[in-house]
C-alpha cells in the first residue's frame, strides 16, 4: 500500500529541516581532519589564484583554478573544511557569471562538506540559484533558511527581488517581522 501524501507531511519536513539549520551543532562533534600542508599550501595558491582571477571579471578561468585545487584533496573530498569553501568559491563565481545550474550544482556538493549545513551564505546563494533555475519551491526553502538567521542583513548587497520573494512566501509573525527582519 503506498503512503498517503497529506499537506502536512512538506509542513513537517520544512519544519525539521529549518530546526536542523537553526540549532548550533553539538560541541562533540568531531573536528574535520586537517590537510598535509604541502597539499594545503598548493590548494591555498590556487584558491588565491581564483580569487584574484574571478575579481578581474575572469570567472571561467577563476572556476578552473578552483577546480584544479579541489582536485588536489584527498577522498573523500567532502571530509575537508577546504572543499566547502571551493566548491561555494565555483558557486558563487558561477552565479556571478550567471551560470546558474553550475552554481546549484556547487553548492548543493558543499552542502556535503563541513560547516556548510546552516551557513547562511551558502543558504542564500543556493537559493538565489534555484530562484534563477525556476524551482521557486527549492528557491523558497534556501532563501528561508538564509533569512531565518540573518534576516535582511543578508540581502542588503543582493537584488531585491530574492528579499521580497522570500517575504512573500513567509508568513510574519503575530507581531509583525522584528526590527532588521
Amino acid at each position: 500500500m503506498k503512503p498517503r501524501r497529506t499537506k502536512i507531511a512538506p509542513l513537517a519536513r520544512y519544519l525539521v529541516a529549518s530546526l536542523l539549520v537553526l540549532l548550533p551543532q553539538p560541541a562533540h562533534a568531531a573536528a574535520p581532519p586537517q590537510l598535509p600542508d604541502a597539499v594545503s599550501a598548493k590548494v591555498t595558491a590556487l584558491s588565491t589564484s581564483g580569487d584574484v582571477l574571478v575579481k578581474q571579471g575572469k570567472s571561467r578561468e577563476g572556476v578552473q583554478a578552483y577546480v584544479k585545487a579541489l582536485n588536489l584533496l584527498p577522498e573523500p573530498v567532502t571530509q575537508w573544511e577546504a572543499a566547502t569553501w571551493l566548491l561555494v568559491a565555483i558557486g558563487d563565481a558561477n552565479f556571478k557569471a550567471k551560470y546558474y545550474e553550475q552554481a546549484r550544482a556547487a553548492l548543493q556538493d558543499a552542502m556535503h562538506c563541513p560547516g556548510a549545513l546552516g551557513n547562511p551564505f551558502i543558504h542564500l546563494r543556493l537559493g538565489q540559484a534555484y530562484f534563477e533555475l525556476g524551482n521557486m519551491s527549492k528557491a523558497a526553502d534556501e532563501l528561508a533558511r538564509a533569512y531565518l538567521q540573518k534576516g535582511k542583513a543578508i540581502f542588503k548587497e543582493e537584488d531585491p527581488k530574492y528579499l521580497a520573494f522570500i517575504k512573500s512566501r513567509l508568513k510574519p509573525p503575530p507581531d509583525g517581522w522584528p526590527s532588521g527582519w
